[in-house]
């Protein structure tokens, strides 16, 4: 007999929640390390450490405070400052503790050492720009992993029209290439426990799709490609974690929700944070293929506004955060289940 799903009952108690940080500018992306320090993506151009004392620093080369200073009075301003400048997104540990960094503003990937020296390290795929990179993950065998949301530009074109055009590449022994093509705003993937299945963010599916790894003599491959979970998760999934059940939790970005799908794809709510008016709304424009930057403006809850990415920390790695796109600090909770550790380094 199979052991109880520890989410089974769970919902996040508001009353427990407790934030770090502050005046942090779209931290998107979260890394734990295992003393407890936090590396918080910042707008700014590079990252902000929280210590465990709660001290906070920026670390970049320079800071830009175009995020900030940029006005969200109209629709097109709005838009304006989602997709302009620099604005690091998803990051990962490089093997020798630097960071990787996908700049969602630069449409680059960078690594960035802890004194906040910045190099690009690819720009582009098969000679021509690599389009919008969101995600960077590194796995046990030190390969690097890239998602590519779309190729358009500004990328809010393709969110509101559903573009099929997202994109898989690794980094191996072969050299940066595309592994896997045609999704819908591909945003963050992560790997099960055995690294045997590589889960997909399609934001505009708007839903999970796993791929299998192969290995073979010509370098990693993916294939039996299928939908994990339903089909349409009730809103636009961003970021993505395991627990060490096997259950993946999911933020739902603007509808501002934190789901779990079980091992068996069901799909458990622990936390609804959304204004259900502007929900309704973007979601029947989503339908309609006519999401608006305006729509997508006046959608948010309040925890973590446009909730995007999860991670687990702390000694037992069940502490919670949250990351964000409008936040300005960073929520967090105790989690009946501790989740899967990060890929660290040497």
């Amino acid at each position: 007999m199979s052991a109880p799903n520890p989410l089974a009952g769970f919902t996040v108690d508001r009353a427990l929640l407790r934030y770090t940080g502050q005046d942090l500018q779209r931290p998107e992306c979260i890394l734990a390390e295992r003393d407890g320090t936090l590396w918080a993506a910042d707008a700014r151009g590079g990252v902000t450490r929280i210590d465990t004392d709660g001290r906070q620093t920026f670390i970049g080369q320079r800071a830009s405070g175009a995020f900030a200073s940029a006005s969200t009075a109209s629709a097109e301003a709005f838009e304006a400052k989602y997709t302009q400048g620099t604005l690091p997104n998803g990051m990962a540990f490089a093997a020798d503790g630097q960071l990787l960094i996908a700049n969602f503003g630069t449409d680059v990937l960078e690594i960035m050492d802890r004194q906040g020296h910045t190099r690009t390290l690819y720009d582009q795929i098969d000679g021509q720009p690599i389009g919008k990179v969101n995600f960077v993950l590194r796995d046990r065998r030190n390969r690097i992993w890239l998602t590519i949301s779309t190729r358009v530009n500004p990328w809010t074109q393709a969110a509101s029209s559903r573009v099929r055009d997202g994109y898989l590449a690794v980094v191996d022994e072969r050299g940066l290439r595309v592994v896997a093509d045609n999704f819908y705003f591909t945003n963050e993937i992560r790997m099960d426990a055995a690294e045997e299945w590589l889960y997909i963010v399609e934001t505009t599916g708007p839903h999970i799709t796993r791929m299998r790894l192969h290995e073979s003599a010509q370098g990693v491959a993916l294939t039996e490609r299928e939908v994990f979970g339903p089909s349409h998760l009730g809103g636009y999934p961003d970021g993505i974690a395991f627990d060490s059940f096997g259950n993946l939790w999911c933020t739902l970005v603007m509808v501002d929700q934190l789901i779990a799908l079980t091992p068996q794809g069901d799909s458990l709510l622990l936390l609804d944070d959304g204004d259900p008016t502007a929900s309704r709304t973007l979601l029947a424009r989503m339908a309609s293929g006519q999401v608006s930057a305006e729509d997508m403006s006046r959608a948010r809850g309040t925890v973590a506004p446009w909730m995007a990415s999860v991670t687990f920390g702390g000694p037992d790695l069940r502490t919670v955060y949250i990351g964000s796109l409008l936040g300005t600090r960073i929520p967090y909770f105790q989690s009946p289940v501790p989740g899967l550790p990060m890929v660290h380094w040497a």
